[in-house]
């Protein structure tokens, strides 16, 4: 996006995207499973601190110079049309994730964009009279006037060696954006079963987040742990991945609200079993198993369900405790927090404070959002506003 509009800006001038790996916009290609998740209508964010736990000030700022509106055009523009989903995931029509690599590196092959390949960065070093001398691992150095860091997330604090003769204040990087595990609890015994409308914190902090809850054969996946991963990332990661979690089933509602919302399943059908009446949120297979955790018999019928059982069947479905230990990678995309600290950027161009002419857009950045199409958003008006500052600088 930055060098399309550089390009676009300043025709005249050299642009040249380095890509460390043999195929560029790989990691676009699997996002939204291979569908390309690309933004969100914003429809339902309250604040920008809940979808972007890191960077919220920066990307409330930014986002009025291009928002996912603005976004939204200008893939239209280019021909590609979108749809927008009930979660407000913003997709190509088409459903096909190529069909934005492709828009993408048409537009860089027709503005005349020189794109090399196996090109991994191993250092930015600062050239006296200006401009910037850029060492590669495996390839010839090179030098350029104005430079734009968008490498990404780095899994570890080595992929930010780079920057060592830059003198930048960096976070140390750690991962966002994973499911959790628990090992050997039953639970697991569930996997492929959704709960729609669920409530997920960790006890002890104010992280709390809603949403679509996965039942895995490893533990539990969906949007709202994802959104806790993305929320508690640093936390879990100097807690090893190992701390206590709190499932509300029944979408944040209170004890005497699902008290209030069992008592008609009760009254109406007293002589059935409590294991063959129970909410529609529900499957059968997950209902039978917080009767087993509420120690009620699956025997008993709703009229022989007594006030000790009730309770704590109610406290189960509004509080149930988990004791998450590990990790897995959240398919094949793989976002971390960390890098870049902002301090070091002018929050208006993205432009390096101490180092004139080099610029820092996406996860490089300490900037990472919670998935729905933020984090790809954030590429977009990132390398929007570094073109529009290089582009009024000539």
């Amino acid at each position: 996006m930055a060098a399309i509009e550089i390009k676009r800006r300043l025709p005249h001038a050299r642009v040249t995207v380095y890509e460390g790996s043999r195929r560029l916009l790989a990691k676009v290609a699997v996002t939204g499973g291979g569908r390309c998740n690309l933004t969100n209508s914003f429809r339902d964010v309250s604040s920008m601190d809940a979808v972007y736990p890191r960077g919220a000030r920066l990307m409330k700022r930014l986002l009025r110079q291009f928002s996912h509106t603005d976004a939204c055009e200008w893939f239209e523009r280019e021909g590609v049309r979108l749809v927008t989903q009930d979660d407000q995931c913003v997709f190509p029509r088409s459903q096909n994730a190529m069909e934005i690599v492709d828009t993408l590196l048409g537009l860089l092959h027709r503005l005349d964009v020189e794109l090399l390949t196996g090109h991994r960065m191993d250092g930015i070093q600062p050239v006296d009279g200006g401009g910037y001398r850029l060492h590669f691992s495996r390839q010839a150095e090179a030098l350029a006037d104005v430079v734009v860091v968008t490498t990404g997330g780095s899994p570890k604090a080595d992929g930010l060696h780079m920057f060592r003769h830059l003198s930048l204040a960096l976070e140390p990087p750690v991962p966002s954006l994973f499911s959790l595990c628990l090992p050997g609890h039953p639970i697991t015994r569930l996997m492929g079963t959704v709960v729609t409308d669920t409530t997920v914190s960790v006890p002890g902090t104010r992280i709390r987040v809603s949403g679509p809850l996965l039942i895995t054969h490893w533990g539990m996946s969906g949007p709202a742990i994802l959104k806790l991963s993305s929320h508690a990332a640093r936390m879990l990661h100097e807690r090893g991945y190992r701390s206590p979690i709190i499932v509300n089933w029944m979408g944040g509602s209170s004890e005497q609200e699902v008290a209030r919302a069992l008592s008609p399943l009760a009254a109406g059908h007293p002589h059935k079993l409590v294991q063959s009446i129970f909410p529609p949120c529900f499957n059968s297979r997950l209902w039978a198993f917080f009767l087993e955790q509420a120690r009620i018999a699956p025997d008993t019928r709703w009229s022989g369900l007594d006030k000790k059982g009730m309770n704590r069947l109610v406290a189960l479905l509004t509080g149930q405790m988990f004791e998450v230990d590990g990790k897995n990678r959240f398919k094949e995309e793989f976002v971390t927090c960390g890098g870049i600290a902002l301090s070091n950027v002018d929050p208006s161009t993205l432009e390096c404070r101490s180092h004139r002419n080099l610029y820092f857009a996406g996860e490089v950045l300490d900037v990472d959002a919670v998935t729905g199409g933020f984090n790809l958003q954030a590429a977009w008006t990132m390398g929007q506003v570094v073109a529009r500052s290089i582009g009024e600088g000539g």
